[in-house]
């Protein structure tokens, strides 16, 4: 396996390219521990009853707009964010995928999805009772990242 470095002081934003024959366990462990990394870079701040929290990405379920802000779901509270969708979008590793105008999801919780042609399909997550709704806008681009995963 080669390493190579390239640096490149006119772009905007760091870039991690593997470029292989075949996704094998080790480029999937690469891939992997390259996303950990940058969701640790990315910690945000979460507030509740006047409190501040520091929660790692792992345990958010969904973000979601309300008529009063930002709240991130975990799978026993809410807490309130400072941070606009689109904001969260461009901070956020992989496992965040937008699902409608007022919702992103981690990818990584979902248990289930009840499939609706004629509406929104709902989603359920892996031991908790909420549950968040994928416009048909979005499915297609939650359907590639869950395919992603596997």
């Amino acid at each position: 396996m080669k390493i190579r470095i390239e640096l490149d002081a006119h772009i905007s934003e760091d870039e991690l390219v593997i470029r292989c024959r075949q996704i094998d366990e080790t480029v999937k462990k690469i891939q992997q521990y390259a996303s950990e990394i940058s969701s640790r870079a990315a910690m945000l701040i979460y507030y509740k009853n006047n409190q501040e929290y520091y929660l790692p990405n792992e345990d958010i379920l969904f973000f979601e707009t309300d008529e009063g802000g930002v709240y991130a779901h975990t799978t026993d509270d809410v807490y309130r964010i400072r941070q606009r969708l689109y904001e969260l979008e461009d901070i956020l590793p992989q496992d965040f995928v937008r699902i409608s105008k007022s919702a992103i999801i981690n990818v990584r919780h979902i248990l289930s999805i009840s499939r609706n042609l004629s509406a929104s399909s709902q989603i359920q997550f892996h031991k908790s009772h909420k549950q968040v709704f994928v416009s048909r806008y979005y499915y297609k681009t939650l359907k590639q990242r869950l395919d992603e995963r596997r």
